[in-house]
């Protein structure tokens, strides 16, 4: 039996994180805290929190600042404001030490809070998301992204077919002439500032826990990335789900599950 509650965490800037803890009775297993990427929300994890709590295990779950239903426009957007809201959600509510799941921008922060904080970590897995580098036209190609969107969209399955999957039209928020994205758009450009000009190397060859990475046969990272982030690390596991693109846990949630039941037990 799991009992699942919803809340909102207030962080010293004064943002408003809405978080989900899915809690086991009895002692958990284990304990996760997931991260969602750019542009997402936690509903993206049902089906994986819903599996993982199946198994005993307890799973927390947050909208990330200027998304979701967490604060639109928060006080800052920096690598350094995302990280700290994952360690006041792990203190708040005692998850120490903690596997961290995170996928694309929410595996990035994941990284850095496990290199930065490992003693809350117990194991660290990133899906789609590593040090990179920097990338000067990563805003432009975001904005451009966002813009590409045809809004309103005039139903629910005309955002589906649009955005690729039901989960990304959850969030969306009915207006008199359709449907618009909930988020601010310069919120979800500033989101990746840092990461324009930033390469996080240094980061990535300090974490120390067990570290599981997972790519989309078809995802985004950049070409020589997970070779070299087992180069630096040669003990972290490196999984490629096939028929799976950047959204790996929407493209193939089965797998996805299967991957880290595998990496649990190993």
């Amino acid at each position: 039996m799991t009992r699942t509650t919803s809340t909102t965490l207030t962080t010293p800037d004064g943002t408003h994180l809405a978080h989900t803890d899915h809690h086991p009775a009895g002692n958990p297993a284990s304990t996760f805290l997931l991260l969602h990427g750019l542009a997402g929300h936690q509903g993206e994890w049902d089906t994986l929190a819903a599996q993982l709590s199946a198994d005993g295990h307890r799973v927390v779950t947050y909208d990330a600042r200027g998304h979701g239903a967490s604060t639109r426009t928060p006080a800052t957007t920096t690598r350094e404001a995302h990280v700290q809201d994952a360690v006041a959600l792990i203190r708040q509510l005692d998850l120490a030490p903690v596997t961290l799941l995170g996928h694309s921008l929410g595996g990035h922060t994941a990284m850095l809070l496990a290199a930065s904080h490992p003693h809350l970590v117990k194991s660290l897995i990133l899906i789609e998301a590593g040090p990179a580098g920097p990338a000067p036209g990563l805003p432009a190609q975001i904005a451009t992204w966002l813009d590409s969107w045809p809004t309103p969209f005039r139903s629910l399955e005309e955002a589906e077919s649009f955005l690729g999957h039901e989960a990304w039209t959850r969030t969306l928020e009915q207006r008199a002439d359709g449907w618009y994205p909930a988020f601010d758009r310069t919120t979800i450009v500033d989101s990746v500032a840092e990461l324009a000009t930033t390469a996080y190397w240094e980061e990535w060859s300090r974490i120390t826990c067990p570290t599981l990475l997972i790519q989309g046969e078809r995802g985004t990272m950049r070409p020589g990335e997970p070779a070299e982030m087992l180069s630096r690390r040669p003990h972290t596991r490196l999984i490629r789900i096939s028929d799976a693109a950047h959204d790996v846990h929407l493209d193939q949630p089965e797998r996805l599950y299967e991957a880290i039941v595998s990496f649990l037990s190993g």
